[in-house]
C-alpha cells in the first residue's frame, strides 16, 4: 500500500474516527484503525465493538492495500505536522510496520493485519428515512442531559426515538430521564419514520453523532432496525448497536392537571438561581421556591456554611405554595430553554413541575421535587 494526501483532509477523516476507540484495551486490535486505500480513495474505520465510525477522503493511491495502526498514535502523529504538508502512508513487504513520511519526518509504526479487524455487521435495517442535521440536533440537545449514568437502569442510559401520532400528526419524539428529571422533545416526522420501532440510542453513540452535526443545513440518513442503527453525514457513518431493552411508560409521570402557573423571566430566574445556590452543599444542591402575591423567593440553607436569599418578580396568582429543586436540574432546564420566559405549571410541594418555553412548546421537560 503507498497513498499520498493533504494532511488537513486526513487529520480531519481521522478526528471523526479515532474517538471511537477507548484508550485501553484488552484487545489490541480494538486499539486500531482500519485504514484501506482504492480507486482514489483513503477509508477508515474505527470500532469499540458497540460503535462503529467510517470516513473516506480523496486521496492519490499509487498502491492499493489495508491494514490497521495503533489510531490514537496516528492521530497524534498527523496533528503535529507542519498544516499544509503532504503526508504518505506505506507499506511494504511483510515488515508489520507503517512507515509515514512528510516533509523530513519519518515515523515508523507497528500495523495489526486488516483481516482480524472486526466488522459491525448491521443485518436489515428495515427503517429509513432523511432528517434535516438541524433537527437532529435539537432533539439531541435538548435531550441529552437528562440522560440516566446509573448503569443499573441500563435502559435509561440512552435517549428513546419513537414515533407517535399527536392529534391526527405523526411525529418523531425524542426523550431522556434519570428519574429524577425528564426531557421531552418532538418535530414532525419525516417521510419514512412513520412505524418504526423505537429505539434507545446509547450514550456513547449520542455523543459523537452530536459531534458528526458540522452543518445545520445538511441532511442525515438515517437507518434503522430493533437492534442497531446507521447515521450517515456524508463520508462520514457512524453504525451503533440499540441498547436491549425496554424503555419505561414515561407519559405516567408527565402531569396532566398541575393548575398553579408560573412565568418568569428566563434569564433573571436562571441568574437568581446560580447566586443562591452557591450557598448549597454539593451533596444536596436544593433551593427553595416560595410563591406567592406575584414574586418568587428563592432560598438555600446550609448549616455548614450559611444561608442565601434573593426576590423575583413573576406572574403568579394561584395559592400559595413553597417547593424544593435540585438547583443544578434547574440550571440544565433554563439551560435549555430558547424564549424569554419560562412557564412551570405546579401542583404541589410533592408533585413533579412540568417546565416549557411556553404552552404548546415542542419541548417539555419534567423535574422532580426535592424536600426542603
Amino acid at each position: 500500500m503507498k497513498v499520498t494526501l493533504e494532511r488537513s483532509a486526513l487529520l480531519k477523516s481521522l478526528g471523526h474516527v479515532h474517538r471511537v476507540v477507548e484508550r485501553r484495551n484488552t484487545i489490541p486490535i480494538l486499539s486500531n484503525v482500519l485504514i484501506s486505500a482504492e480507486n482514489g480513495q483513503l477509508a477508515l474505520k474505527a470500532t469499540d465493538l458497540d460503535l462503529e465510525i467510517s470516513g473516506s477522503v480523496a486521496a492519490d493511491v499509487a498502491q492499493a492495500g489495508a491494514t490497521t495502526v495503533p489510531a490514537h498514535t496516528l492521530y497524534e502523529i498527523v496533528r503535529k505536522l507542519a498544516d499544509g504538508a503532504q503526508v504518505t502512508l506505506e507499506i511494504s513487504g511483510d515488515a508489520g510496520q507503517m512507515l509515514i513520511r512528510s516533509g523530513r519526518s519519518r515515523f515508523n509504526l507497528q500495523a495489526l493485519s486488516e483481516g482480524d479487524f472486526p466488522k459491525l455487521s448491521a443485518g436489515d435495517l428495515t427503517h429509513h428515512f432523511t432528517l434535516g442535521a438541524a433537527d437532529l440536533k435539537k432533539l439531541i440537545e435538548k435531550t441529552q442531559f437528562a440522560i440516566s449514568n446509573e448503569e443499573t437502569r441500563y435502559y435509561l442510559n440512552g435517549i428513546y426515538l419513537h414515533t407517535l401520532d399527536v392529534g391526527g400528526k405523526t411525529m418523531l419524539r425524542a426523550v431522556a430521564t434519570d428519574g429524577h428529571r425528564l426531557a421531552r422533545v418532538e418535530l414532525a416526522a419525516p417521510a419514512g419514520a412513520s412505524g418504526m420501532p423505537g429505539i434507545i440510542l446509547p450514550k456513547k453513540a449520542v455523543a459523537e453523532i452530536q459531534k458528526l452535526i458540522e452543518a445545520p443545513d445538511s441532511e442525515v440518513f438515517v437507518e434503522l432496525s430493533t437492534t442497531k442503527a446507521r447515521f450517515t453525514f456524508g463520508a462520514v457513518v457512524l453504525t451503533t448497536k440499540l441498547i436491549d431493552g425496554t424503555f419505561p411508560d414515561y407519559g405516567r409521570v408527565i402531569p396532566a392537571n398541575n393548575e398553579k402557573r408560573l412565568i418568569v423571566d428566563r434569564a433573571s430566574f436562571r441568574a437568581a438561581v446560580d447566586r443562591v445556590a452557591t450557598i448549597s452543599s454539593e451533596r444536596g444542591r436544593a433551593v427553595k421556591l416560595s410563591l406567592g402575591d406575584g414574586k418568587l423567593v428563592l432560598s438555600v440553607t446550609n448549616p455548614e456554611s450559611g444561608s442565601a436569599m434573593e426576590e423575583v418578580e413573576v406572574d403568579y396568582d394561584a395559592a400559595p405554595i413553597d417547593i424544593g429543586f435540585n438547583a443544578r436540574y434547574l440550571l440544565d432546564i433554563s439551560d435549555q430553554l430558547e424564549g424569554d420566559t419560562a412557564l412551570l405549571k405546579l401542583s404541589d410541594a410533592a408533585s413533579p413541575t412540568i417546565v416549557l418555553d411556553r404552552e404548546g412548546a415542542a419541548a417539555l421537560y419534567v423535574l422532580m421535587p426535592m424536600r426542603v
